[in-house]
């Protein structure tokens, strides 16, 4: 299994944990101002792109979705909005941030369509064949094995079942990746500090854009975990990319 080199960037280099175990704990440090610091920082437009990507799963009309990396549940509680499938499972590994989406959820009323539980993108315990699509928002640059999540995510869907993955990406115009990178390695972690107490979640999330393998390289990963039909769209000059893939109608797991 190939490794990459965002799998091996952590978020508190001195710590013994492994790499789960330190995502798991940063999101517990700072759900309690996570969904504030998503729109805040973003200005607002990362809900626009959450909804842009749900868009690609509108024409399969999925009835049975499965969210990867979940957190406090903004993805699910769009889809059950727009999508309106039958049942929407949401799985994660940080406590703090399922616990957050949980009171969401409840504040809405969604209880009867999403569930949200503990679970790992690289051991998820339903069987094979299970779901007509899976998501995953701003998750796969926490995998701490890449290849690994996406082979366990095209194990759970349905012959015929979709993948879309939102996730950070760099520009290609030099002077707006230049911008955008001073903020990211500079603005982001100095506010996370100050608004959440915890600058390492903003550092982390920068180096681990800067070293995650982007547009087309990640769409040959997704071919090489066994994905077809694969395609990317980039938003907003490049910041932000969605990915999509889908499991072959007569695919078998080996």
């Amino acid at each position: 299994m190939a490794k990459y080199s965002h799998d091996s960037i952590v978020p508190f280099k001195d710590s013994e944990m492994n790499k789960k175990q330190q995502v798991a704990d940063m999101f517990n440090r700072i759900a309690f101002r996570y969904d504030f610091l998503n729109r805040f920082l973003s200005g607002g437009v990362d809900v626009r792109w959450r909804k842009k990507a749900i868009k690609q799963l509108a024409a399969l009309k999925p009835k049975l979705i499965l969210d990867v990396a979940t957190g406090t549940g903004d993805v699910a509680i769009m889809m059950a909005k727009y999508l309106r499938p039958e049942k929407i499972i949401g799985i994660d590994i940080s406590e703090g941030m399922l616990d957050i989406g949980k009171q969401k959820i409840a504040k809405q009323k969604l209880n009867e369509q999403i569930e949200l539980q503990s679970g790992d993108s690289e051991a998820i315990n339903f069987v094979n064949d299970t779901f007509d699509a899976v998501s995953v928002a701003f998750g796969v640059r926490n995998f701490e094995n890449l290849e690994t999540g996406l082979r366990e995510i095209l194990r759970v869907l349905k012959p015929g079942g979709k993948l879309v993955v939102l996730e950070f990406s760099k520009p290609k115009n030099r002077i707006f990746r230049v911008l955008c990178n001073w903020y990211m390695k500079l603005i982001t972690p100095g506010l996370g500090k100050m608004i959440s107490k915890n600058a390492e979640a903003y550092q982390y999330l920068h180096k681990s854009v800067e070293a995650f393998p982007e547009g087309n390289e990640f769409i040959e990963i997704l071919k090489k975990t066994g994905y077809t039909g694969t395609y990317l769209k980039t938003l907003s000059l490049g910041i932000c990319t969605i990915y999509c893939g889908q499991k072959e109608k007569r695919y078998s797991v080996q």
